[in-house]
């Protein structure tokens, strides 16, 4: 009896590694599969709800250093003649995070292109402005990039100073507000001058204000018919095997890391599709 309980915990202890190994092997062969035909570097950035181990404890993902760290590494470890596909299906998460990887894929030489299966909201929808082209599932969407600073949002604040005498107000509340009009400032620069070489510096600017003064609430869903309205054509049709590649990462039992890409180096005088396997 006791022999059977000791194999009933190995069991339980190896079985969901082994199969989570299967997954992640399939997730590369269906990622390299895309490479080839697009002859380009594709990046995956998902975050989902996790369980911890065995025991059923959720924690959320966001867009974090780490990602940072490892997409600016995939982007490095690609040519500059060499077309990038992002994967984006993120709540969202840090600005300085999320900044660095907009800044990193519109330095990249070649064509950038973010696909959008379900959402990227927040961080993530800064990330896919960043790109040469947006393709969104229809029922897809992205949300404003307005600041938050803690509970509230920056736009907030700034209401609720401006509704009172300066008399009234609380020297903190003062001080939020001071470094909230600082964050929408910066924020909304950051964003025109992303989308400026798409749009133009007039239309980037007006886009600008629109997605970082704080319109509609920050989990407002922008379809992509309204994005198309606003001057971003972002509907169409996103391959099939993207789709197979999400069905690849339910939530899991263990851990797994966010960003996946081949990790190896894609030479100048090699592309994925001459590479070994």
């Amino acid at each position: 009896m006791t022999e059977l309980f000791w194999i009933f915990i190995l069991i339980s202890i190896f079985l969901p590694r082994l199969q989570q190994r299967r997954v992640e092997m399939t997730r590369f062969q269906l990622i390299r599969q895309f490479e080839r035909r697009r002859n380009s570097r594709l990046i995956t950035l998902i975050h989902r709800q996790e369980s911890l181990s065995w025991l059923g404890f959720t924690f959320s993902r966001f867009i974090d250093i780490e990602d940072s760290e490892q997409i600016l590494r995939a982007i490095r470890m690609t040519p500059d003649h060499m077309p990038i596909d992002l994967v984006l299906h993120t709540p969202g998460g840090l600005v300085l995070a999320s900044e660095q990887i907009a800044r990193a894929l519109v330095r990249h030489p070649a064509p950038v292109t973010v696909f959008v299966p379900h959402y990227a909201m927040s961080g993530g929808t800064l990330v896919a402005l960043a790109a040469d082209e947006i393709l969104m599932d229809p029922n897809a969407v992205l949300g404003p990039v307005d600041p938050q600073l803690g509970r509230f949002p920056a736009a907030s604040i700034l209401y609720a100073v401006r509704a009172k005498p300066v008399e009234e107000v609380e020297d903190e509340t003062l001080i939020l507000a001071d470094i909230a009009e600082k964050a929408q400032r910066q924020m909304r620069l950051l964003v025109g001058e992303i989308l400026a070489p798409r749009l133009g510096p007039e239309d980037a600017q007006l886009l600008a204000e629109r997605l970082t003064t704080g319109q509609w609430t920050h989990d407002y869903p922008i379809t992509c018919e309204e994005l198309t309205r606003m001057g971003l054509p972002v509907c169409g049709e996103l391959p099939s095997e993207l789709y197979s590649l999400m069905a690849l990462y339910p939530q899991s039992p263990t851990r797994r890391p966010s960003v996946q890409y081949v990790p190896m180096p894609y030479h100048e005088s090699k592309s994925p599709r001459d590479a070994k396997q």
